[in-house]
């Protein structure tokens, strides 16, 4: 029996042995496994798809303290394409003679030889240099015309009501014009796509078709050069002839007359309107010279015509006590309409009043739109006038005032 113990434990040997190789392949396993999903886990995770989160920006209320910082920001963020700009102009307008004619002659150079792209490439790289040693503490001066330093002013900590009226009206100015500047450029590009002048357009589309032609049969080796040499004939020679010469600006310089002949859209709704009231005009006209025709004899034209002109309470002579060879003129034939403010006045109802306001070869005609009295209107002889200028109605309001002060002999306010 003890000889047979052994025997019978004897098999069980391989089996354990069995049992310890399965347990370290499925720890190899697991353990690729977990290595597999560490390194590649988190790439998978990645692809997978996940619905757009929409996110609202939410806006700041509005500041002095953080309109005048980006302002400041504003401005020193393009301090450097400005003093880019201003660099390529002084290049041009040859304010360096040194400068310029060597800068003409290394570029005229690289494009003879091919060599544009390289030379705008290596002054980038030392563009880059120069900047990382100015950023370093170094002092190098990379500017044809000198920077002129503005007096930075201090921020205020407190603005007074009209302070902060006053620089909100200040930055709405400044963004009124520079977003009608980017208007403008825009709307001329597209007026100049969309065929709105046929013959604006027709330069540059004959203009396209030659540069597909020679770009199908000529190198562009010799198409690089031709454009190149152009450009820096143009640059450095033709626009500085022209900036003198304006002129000959005027007559010749192709690229100029076509920009500033492209309209805006306020420039092709003035257009369309100035032909429909000339239309309206030539039908008045016509209208006119046939009430003339059939006028009875022995009296004018002018006559006839102010006769016939009548205002919302009747005849114009009648309604201002004038003679019938008064009229109002072209410009205001239908009237402006305004208020009539009397400082002179101290009721409320005779201080202000609204009406209709005429101008006659010889007088200033205020017709009251209340009814009643004639008392209410008001004429004043051009004669008599001794002053006549912008006038604020309220001084809070901005600007030099939307209103028109007339001043008489017989008046104070």
């Amino acid at each position: 029996r003890t000889e047979e113990v052994p025997a019978a434990q004897q098999p069980a040997k391989p089996q354990a042995q069995a049992n310890g190789t399965d347990k370290r392949s499925h720890t190899v396993s697991s353990r690729l496994q977990k290595w597999f999903g560490d390194k590649f886990g988190e790439y998978v995770e990645d692809f997978r798809f996940q619905p757009e989160e929409s996110t609202v920006e939410t806006e700041e209320p509005l500041s002095a303290r953080r309109l005048t910082e980006n302002m400041r920001r504003l401005k020193r963020g393009a301090k450097p394409v400005t003093n880019f700009v201003k660099n390529l102009s002084a290049l041009s307008d040859w304010y360096s003679i040194y400068t310029s004619a060597i800068a003409f002659i290394i570029y005229m150079n690289a494009v003879w030889h091919g060599w544009a792209i390289p030379m705008f490439l290596f002054l980038a790289i030392l563009r880059l240099s120069l900047n990382y040693l100015i950023a370093r503490g170094w002092r190098i001066q990379w500017s044809i015309v000198p920077e002129v330093s503005e007096p930075m002013e201090p921020p205020k900590e407190d603005l007074t009501v009209s302070e902060k009226f006053q620089l909100v009206l200040d930055v709405a100015q400044k963004a009124q014009n520079l977003f009608g500047k980017m208007a403008d450029i825009l709307e001329k590009i597209k007026n100049l796509f969309m065929w709105v002048q046929p013959e604006i357009t027709q330069k540059l589309y004959i203009a396209l078709w030659a540069a597909f032609i020679a770009s199908c049969f000529l190198p562009y080796r010799i198409i690089g050069l031709a454009m190149g040499l152009y450009a820096g004939i143009k640059f450095f020679l033709i626009d500085f002839v022209f900036k003198r010469c304006p002129r000959l600006r005027a007559k010749y310089d192709t690229p100029y007359i076509i920009w500033t002949s492209l309209p805006t859209d306020p420039q092709l709704k003035d257009r369309s309107n100035a032909t429909v009231s000339r239309r309206v005009r030539l039908q008045t006209a016509a209208s006119r010279s046939y009430v003339g025709s059939s006028a009875p004899a022995g009296i004018s034209k002018d006559e006839d015509t102010s006769r016939f002109h009548t205002t919302k309470r009747g005849n114009f002579h009648e309604v201002f006590n004038l003679s019938e060879n008064e009229r109002p003129l072209a410009v205001c034939e239908n009237g402006w309409r305004c208020c009539l403010i009397n400082r002179d006045r101290k009721m409320p109802t005779d201080y202000i009043r609204n009406g209709v306001l005429y101008v006659t070869e010889n007088y200033l005609c205020f017709e009251s739109s209340k009814s009643g009295s004639s008392k209410r209107n008001k004429v004043i002889k051009l004669t008599d006038i001794t002053d006549i200028q912008k006038y604020k109605v309220l001084s809070v309001l901005p600007g030099s005032g939307m209103g028109i002060a007339v001043s008489t002999p017989s008046t104070q306010k």
